[in-house]
């Protein structure tokens, strides 16, 4: 690794270690560490979902899937961008006239249950880890290869980080840390992606007759199917995508970083042009890696690809290109591991301590102290599992998150803001199901299953077919929260006509606080 390289990531380091300090100043309440005291704008909260959602799978995975398997790596990026339409237009709204730390206190707006308030903390927590272990063991991967450190050193470095930023500084400082970040992974994007049209004269046309030469593929690297022959298998990834954006827990609660649902629904239309703007750059950077770096080194780096944006980086714009390529990386690693740490920590310490075992009865200072050792207590366990879990395909991880958000929280949001007959057992059979159902099926699936040793984890031909059960386990959880709540001896719906008054006026959120 270069010295400017080392300088870089330094630098990026000191950054936001300085912005957690700043921020530190500020928190001094609960609703400062959740939510950042609800005071950012729609441009900054439209920045911090794109930097939540711009993460190292986003950039370097989508940039190297794209490069190596062509317009079935694109899936990746459509899918998502789809999914904030449905939180632009049937989640933004509810989530933050309803909810106000967690979206546990969503659901429990309208059932008020310490069991649905708890199976609710208990998919958040599950999602959270699965997302946070998947996204250290890539990350440390990563900066390992880029620092030349070892990976048990990387992973360490990333934990330690991601812990300063959220005990100290909670939601402010994780927040300014996406919103630097976004900023400098768009400006990144931009300068490669002008780079690399530029060696393809400004022509589209000129672009997709040299990929043709470039990849084993041929012709068909810009058609569907490269990867992804199995129809259902490529429907059911897409529900995920689709539908697992609008489930993810750590991105939902960025509803209650702002002052009211209009704030909310602005900062959603932000992001979605800040990350369309980034997916659409991404195509250029997969095609120029393909073209310009070459096919074969990009699978010699990383058999995944997840090195082809810094190599393409390098071959364009040399090392100065690469080394800020790669501290952008590292920053959007820490940056929504973070995110992750905070959400699970607000999870526990809100609604499984503060609501649930103390019952409400907690003051403000002792739950700030429970939630800052929940963070700790997060961090060593993401941390531990992530050593552990080095040489294990960690795909079924992001699967297992997405397809969890998509099948156990989706129905639930969905059926208590507009289902009038919804009742308390209807929600926790459908989160219970919806979780159980993707755990199961995932681990019966070629993501853990394959009869050639070690390609997978477990070595054996899979029980379940297809890699990714979201096109099952969606219409199971809302088939268990329909017979729930039909089977149910209870007919109680909650306070169903306060939720609508609440969902369409915002009537009883409080006001955003003054720093």
């Amino acid at each position: 690794m270069s010295t400017l390289s080392i300088i870089l990531f330094v630098s990026i380091i000191a950054l936001t270690l300085f912005i957690t300090y700043l921020s530190s100043k500020k928190t001094k309440s609960t609703s400062d560490f959740y939510t950042a005291g609800g005071g950012l704008t729609a441009t900054q909260n439209g920045l911090a979902v794109a930097g939540d959602f711009m993460s190292a799978a986003s950039f370097l995975g989508i940039t190297g899937a794209i490069a190596l398997i062509g317009f079935d790596g694109f899936y990746m990026s459509v899918g998502n961008l789809l999914g904030f339409l449905f939180l632009l237009y049937l989640i933004a709204e509810p989530m933050r006239n309803l909810g106000k730390y967690t979206l546990a206190d969503m659901i429990t707006s309208r059932f008020k249950s310490n069991q649905v308030r708890g199976t609710a903390a208990a998919s958040t927590l599950v999602i959270s880890l699965f997302y946070m272990i998947a996204q250290l063991v890539g990350g440390g991967g990563l900066i390992s290869l880029m620092l030349g450190i070892d990976y048990w050193l990387a992973v360490i470095i990333v934990g330690i980080l991601m812990t300063i930023y959220v005990i100290f500084g909670g939601m402010t400082a994780t927040s300014w840390v996406q919103i630097i970040k976004a900023v400098l992974l768009l400006g990144g994007s931009f300068v490669l992606t002008f780079l690399v049209f530029a060696k393809f004269d400004f022509s589209i046309i000129q672009m997709f007759e040299q990929i043709k030469t470039a990849s084993p593929f041929g012709d068909q690297l810009a058609n569907p199917g490269n990867k992804y022959s199995n129809g259902l298998d490529m429907i059911s990834l897409n529900m995920a995508l689709v539908f697992g954006v609008a489930g993810l827990p750590h991105l939902l609660i960025r509803f209650f970083t702002v002052k009211d649902a209009v704030t909310a629904r602005k900062s959603v239309v932000y992001s979605t042009w800040f990350i369309g703007a980034f997916f659409l750059m991404v195509v250029f950077l997969g095609f120029g890696a393909t073209t310009y770096v070459g096919w074969d080194k990009i699978v010699a780096a990383n058999p995944s690809g997840n090195m082809a944006a810094p190599m393409l980086a390098l071959s364009v714009g040399g090392d100065f290109l690469f080394a800020f390529i790669s501290a952008v990386a590292f920053a959007t690693i820490l940056a929504v591991v973070s995110a992750l740490v905070l959400t699970s920590a607000s999870a526990f310490a809100h609604d499984i301590y503060g609501q649930i075992i103390k019952k409400g009865q907690i003051t403000e200072k002792q739950q700030m102290k429970v939630a800052r050792i929940s963070s700790i207590v997060v961090a060593i366990a993401s941390i531990l599992l992530a050593l552990v879990a080095q040489n294990i395909n960690v795909a079924f991880l992001s699967v297992l998150a997405l397809g969890i958000g998509a099948s156990a929280n989706l129905p639930v949001m969905l059926l208590t803001i507009y289902w009038k007959k919804f009742n308390t057992t209807g929600a926790i059979s459908g989160m219970l199901v919806g979780l159980i159902s993707s755990v199961i099926l995932v681990l019966l699936s070629p993501n853990v299953w394959n009869p050639e040793p070690g390609v997978a984890i477990l070595t054996g031909n899979p029980l379940f077919p297809l890699a990714n059960p979201t096109i099952f386990t969606v219409p199971l959880g809302f088939i268990g929260a329909f017979l729930g709540t039909v089977l149910s001896a209870k007919k109680e719906t909650g306070r169903y006509a306060e939720v609508l008054f609440k969902t369409n006026t915002g009537f009883g959120i409080s006001a955003p606080e003054k720093h």
